[in-house]
C-alpha cells in the first residue's frame, strides 16, 4: 500500500464523495429504511442511535485501515444532500485485497450514479491505496446490482448457490473481482 494522507473527498461532474458528517442522519435513515434500497443489503433498517453510531465511527475512519470498512457519503452536487454511500474494506489478512459495496436512494437509482460513485472508489482503491484486488459480492437477485459490476469492469468469479442464510431464507451470490492491471487497461482504452 502506498503512503497516503487523510483522505478529504473526491469529486466528479454531479457528486461529492466525502466523509459522513451529523448533518447527513435524515437522509442515511431516509435511504437506508427504504425497503427497495435495503432488500439486497446486510440491514433491515436502522434506528436513529444505530445511525448515529454508525455516522460517528464513519467520522473517525480512514479509508484502507485494514480490517475496517470505511463508507463514502455520496452527495448529489444539485441538491448538497446525501444520496448513499459506496464502501471500501482492506482485509485484515491481506492490505492489498479489498471489497467494495454500495447503497444508493430509490429516487437517485437509475442516472449513472452509483457507477459515477463506483468507478472513484475503485479509481481510489488502486491509485490512492495501491491494492492488487478489489472484490464484490451480490445476490443473484440482485440484477441492477450485478450489471453494474460488470459495467465496472468486473468479472464474475463465482457462483455461490444457498451459500448464505439471509433474511430468513437460504441465498444464493455472485462474486464479481477486479485486478489493478484490469482497471488500469480499462483506464487506457
Amino acid at each position: 500500500m502506498t503512503d497516503k494522507t487523510a483522505f478529504v473527498n473526491i469529486e466528479t461532474q454531479r457528486l461529492v464523495l466525502r466523509r459522513f458528517a451529523d448533518a447527513d442522519l435524515a437522509a442515511f435513515l431516509a435511504y437506508a429504511n427504504d425497503p427497495a434500497v435495503s432488500r439486497y443489503q446486510s440491514w433491515e433498517s436502522y434506528t436513529e442511535a444505530q445511525a448515529k453510531e454508525l455516522i460517528g465511527r464513519q467520522k473517525a475512519a480512514e479509508p484502507g485501515r485494514p480490517g475496517e470498512w470505511f463508507s463514502f457519503a455520496v452527495e448529489l452536487k444539485e441538491t448538497g444532500g446525501v444520496v448513499g454511500h459506496v464502501s471500501l474494506s482492506v482485509k485484515a489478512e491481506d492490505a492489498r485485497q479489498g471489497e467494495t459495496g454500495f447503497a444508493l436512494a430509490r429516487a437517485c437509482q437509475g442516472r449513472g450514479l452509483a457507477r459515477e460513485a463506483a468507478e472513484q472508489v475503485l479509481a481510489y482503491a488502486f491509485d490512492v491505496l495501491g491494492l492488487h484486488c478489489v472484490v464484490a459480492v451480490t445476490d443473484c437477485e440482485n440484477t441492477r446490482s450485478a450489471a453494474l459490476l460488470e459495467r465496472l469492469g468486473m468479472r464474475r468469479e463465482a457462483h455461490f448457490v444457498e451459500n448464505i442464510w439471509f433474511k430468513g431464507a437460504w441465498g444464493s451470490e455472485y462474486l464479481y473481482a477486479i485486478l489493478r492491471r484490469e482497471w488500469a487497461s480499462r483506464r487506457r482504452a
